[in-house]
């Protein structure tokens, strides 16, 4: 049995949250102190579906992260990273994981998600058509969580595993504001493995990615 003289509450206030179609709490100071506790723990964190509602991890432990469906070939080498699934299904299958009710809104982010894509146009110099360079490598995962703001609907964060214009790679996590957290990579085994890491570690706060390897941007 715990020695600690909260646990007992602090269960209670988990059990509380998750019976809640909105997970939120009283307001008084005892159930207060025991969201700092959780989330200090990292137990819980803001809700994503419901303004000044909570969510405990216990809970997003339950869901399914989503990447590109071939990821697994790419990093047992049988595929390159232009085969991949396109980024665009990825967010489908997300979408299609969610309450009808929440897929309006979480649709509104698809393209600050997914990406626009690049339009190639051909450079003249002198009499040389030089075409651009082709999209560098980028594939799309969402995984549970949160950061310094709430996750998309659903509780989701997303990132990216990609390569940068100087021939490195990068991993991306972000929530659904301006929170991201960053790790460098100089290969693509290198940045694949990690972005593995980040499967497995799933579900977390961004803050938490600092023991991988990451920064906060």
């Amino acid at each position: 049995m715990s020695q600690d003289p909260n646990a007992l509450f602090d269960q209670a206030v988990l059990d509380m949250i998750e019976h809640s179609p909105t997970g939120v709490v009283p307001v008084t100071p005892s159930y207060q102190d025991a969201l700092n506790r959780l989330y200090a723990s990292h137990q819980v964190y803001a809700n994503a579906d419901h303004k000044g509602g909570h969510v405990t991890a216990r809970l997003l432990a339950r869901l399914p992260s989503f990447h590109a469906a071939d990821l697994p070939a790419l990093i047992a080498g049988r595929i390159g990273p232009g085969a991949l699934e396109a980024n665009s299904g990825v967010f489908d299958r997300y979408l299609s994981s969610l309450p009808a009710d929440r897929r309006l809104r979480a649709g509104a982010f698809r393209t600050k998600v997914v990406g626009r894509p690049v339009l190639h146009r051909a450079k003249h110099i002198g009499a040389e058509k030089v075409q651009a360079a082709h999209d560098l490598p980028h594939t799309l995962f969402l995984v549970p969580g949160a950061g310094p703001h709430p996750g998309l609907p659903g509780n989701y964060l997303y990132g990216s595993v990609l390569q940068t214009g100087d021939g490195s790679w990068a991993v991306q996590v972000h929530d659904s504001d301006d929170g991201a957290a960053l790790f460098g990579a100089a290969s693509m085994q290198e940045a694949l493995a990690k972005l593995q890491e980040i499967l497995d570690c799933a579900p977390f706060h961004m803050s938490e990615l600092e023991a991988l390897g990451f920064r906060q941007a």
